[in-house]
Order: structure tokens, then sequence, then C-alpha cells
């Protein structure tokens, strides 16, 4: 079977920099740190008081406040993403075959909020089971891709992957696999999530997984520094339109560039530690040029996992060394996170949209808060320290790993 080109037609995102795509990107390129103390719940008590919030977003500005109510924050935010990538991708949701639109949609946790405040609601009780009807629908993983398609009328393959943080990676890599043989022309695909909640960040604080560092809250997302102490949590959606290059072009769209191949694999090590000698990391890696039909040489920037935490970045940089080995030397390397925070299930789509817009500008956006020198990892790595640098990206890759020993890769480029 003759597999079939795939392409980048519209993009949202809602992040801790930006509530859409241009404010996202211009907080990147130019080195705006997220991070704020926590203003959602009293977080004095919390080892972690600070997190990558977003900033001046209220859901009644896009949905009427009944309609909000019967939906957890993390579709929220995938229904504002997914209304802006696809009034960007300008279909005519009136004539295109809404049979052969899909949505895949990526959540590590989905409606977290929503469980937490019913089951604490049920606890101060007297015992007798009072739920909102809403709860189990709020809640679910899934009901975010179920709310685009029904908004829209896309009757296409619809389904959420989970697989914590590789999740909308996932998603990603799910749609263009449908695209590119034949099982839809279009797909609604990305990720959201909602965890900067008591459960979340105490949760996360129980596992060690998060950063401490209160008194520099601004400057704790510090990827591959060896000051590191954990990862920030952030919140927010980004959503990409994947469409069939024949299919675009015919209606003469937008191209941002073309997806080349994913890769997909596991760890088999550990249910939160990478591998030690990064065995996953590199296999994706690589499990993606191949699905490419790429050479390592071809690839100009890598926007990294790099979640800033004590083993994963390490791990991470030596599984590159070894798929790349020479031409490591010649990569950007950049970890956006060290700005958004870490939006777990989200990570993959906002990240992938970051390297997408680098393709479009040749603009490399840093990995900021870098002060001191990591003695295990190698000085002739370009990191894109503190600021953003330019050059020319023909093509580029996207990585996310996740609890559980789940590994992503995505490669993008430009389309010629």
């Amino acid at each position: 079977m003759e597999l079939r080109r795939v392409v980048v037609t519209g993009l949202g995102a809602l992040t801790p920099l930006g509530n859409n795509l241009n404010d996202y990107w211009q907080g990147l390129i130019n080195g705006v740190s997220g991070a704020g103390l926590i203003t959602r719940f009293d977080a004095s008590k919390f080892k972690t008081r600070f997190a990558c919030e977003l900033k001046g977003f209220n859901i009644e500005d896009h949905i009427e406040r009944k309609e909000a109510r019967k939906m957890d924050p993390y579709t929220h935010y995938a229904l504002v993403v997914a209304k802006e990538a696809i009034a960007d991708c300008g279909i005519d949701l009136e004539t295109v075959d809404k049979d052969r639109v899909g949505v895949i949609w990526g959540s590590g946790i989905g409606g977290l909020l929503t469980f937490q405040e019913e089951a604490m609601n049920y606890a101060k009780g007297d015992g007798t089971p009072r739920f909102n009807p809403f709860f189990i629908p709020k809640m679910i993983a899934d009901i975010a891709s179920g709310h685009i398609s029904i908004i829209y009328g896309f009757r296409g393959p619809n389904y959420t992957t989970v697989s914590a943080c590789a999740s909308s990676n996932n998603a990603i890599i799910d749609a263009f696999n449908y695209i590119r043989m034949g099982k839809a022309d279009m797909f609604v695909t990305g990720g959201s999530e909602a965890a900067i909640t008591e459960a979340g960040v105490g949760g996360f604080n129980a596992c060690k997984a998060l950063s401490e560092n209160n008194d520099h809250y601004a400057t704790a997302s510090r990827p591959f520094d060896q000051t590191r102490d954990g990862f920030v949590l952030g919140e927010g959606a980004g959503c990409l339109i994947l469409e069939e290059y024949e299919h675009a072009k015919a209606r003469g769209a937008q191209i941002y560039c073309e997806i080349m191949g994913g890769g997909m694999s596991a760890d088999a090590y550990h249910i939160t530690a990478p591998h030690p000698e990064g065995i996953g990391a590199r296999n994706v890696m690589g499990y993606a040029l191949a699905d490419a039909g790429m050479s390592h040489t071809e690839i100009d920037y890598i926007n990294v996992h790099g979640t800033s935490t004590p083993l994963g970045d390490v791990q991470e940089a030596k599984a590159i060394q070894a798929v790349f080995g020479d031409q490591a030397y010649k990569l950007n390397i950049s970890s956006t996170k060290s700005m958004t925070g870490h939006l777990l299930g989200a990570a993959g789509a906002i990240e992938a949209i970051a390297t997408i817009m680098a393709l479009k500008h040749n603009i490399i956006p840093p990995t900021i808060n870098f002060e001191v020198t990591d003695p295990e990892l190698d000085p002739g790595l370009n990191f894109t320290f503190n600021k953003a640098q330019h050059r020319e990206v023909k093509a580029a890759m996207s990585n996310t790993f996740g609890f559980g020993g789940h590994n992503t890769s995505a490669i993008f480029k430009k389309v010629e």
C-alpha cells in the first residue's frame, strides 16, 4: 500500500506563556518564564507552592457558563485550542466531508479537578451518596474528544490516548498514521491537561517528581542545569490540524510543514524512572527516523522531553548522542519546559507546536534558567541555553516520554 503524505494546516495553543498561538510563540522566543505562585488553592502547606498556571484565562469568554459547568477544565482547554486551530486551517465546515474528519486527543489524567471535588464533597457529607449527574461525563479522559466531535460534527475515528506525558504526542502519531493509510483525510489532534489541583500537586510531591525550589520559583524549571531538582507543573492545551497533502493542496490551504514519521517504544524498566542506559529513548528516536525514511544527519533541531529532573535529562542527552553520533554536535537542542513547565499529557502537543514554529520561522526557542554546568553532560552539545538562536531548520524532532516507560518521537519537515 502506498502511504499518503500528511501535513499540518492549523495550530492552536493555550499555555502558561499565552492564550493563543502567537502569544505562546512570542513567549517562547523571548525566554519568558511561565512560573508563579499557585493561585488556584491555598498551597502554603504543600512542599511545592508554585506552578505554571494559565494567565488571564476565563472560559466564559469562550463558552456559555451553563455549558461550561458541565465540563472539567481540561475539556475547556481542549475546546478553546480546537476552535483556534480549526479557524487557523481555514476549512469550510459546510462542505468538508465530516465522515472523513476525526478527533484523536491526548490527556494523561483527564478530569482530575472534577474527581477531587466530588470525592471531597462526599467525604464531607453524612455518607449519603450525592453526586453531580455530570460527574462521570466531566471526569473521563475521552470526553474532550467527544465534545470536539459533537460541536463540529466530525464523524471520523474518535478516541483519546492515555500514555502519561507521552499522551498527546501519541495522539498526533496515531492521527498521522490514520491519514497516511487512507482511513481519514483530516484530524483534530493534540492534548490538554488541568492538573494544578491539591491532588495533582500533592500527588506529584509525594512521588518526589516536582521541584521544591519555592524561593526561586521563576527559575525552578532548569533542564540540564546541575542544580535542577524536579519539574514544574503546567497546564493548558495544544491542537494540530493534520491533513492529507493532496486534500490540503486542493483547497489551497496554508501548510506549516509535513509530518514525516513517528516512533513509539517502552523502557520496560520502572514506573517513574527512565532506563539508566536510555534504551527506550534511543529506540524511539531511531524508530521515528526509520519511519520517516530519513537519516539522522537531516535533523537540525530536537525539542527534547527535558523535564528538569536529575535522571531524565542526562539519559535523554546520552540517548541523543548514541543515535546521532557526530551530528549531535551540529544540532540545536532545547527544552521549552523551562518556560512552560510540564503540561503532562498536553506536553507533546504544545512542544510539537514549538517545533513546527521553529521550522516556520528558523528560530530555536531557548532552554532558559541555565546557570551551573552539569559534569555528566557533554559540553559540546548545544542546548540553546538562555537565548533563542537563529538558524535554518529544515527538519526537526519532538520527544515526549511518560511515567510507565512510554516514549514517543515525531519528526516534522518543511514541505519541498
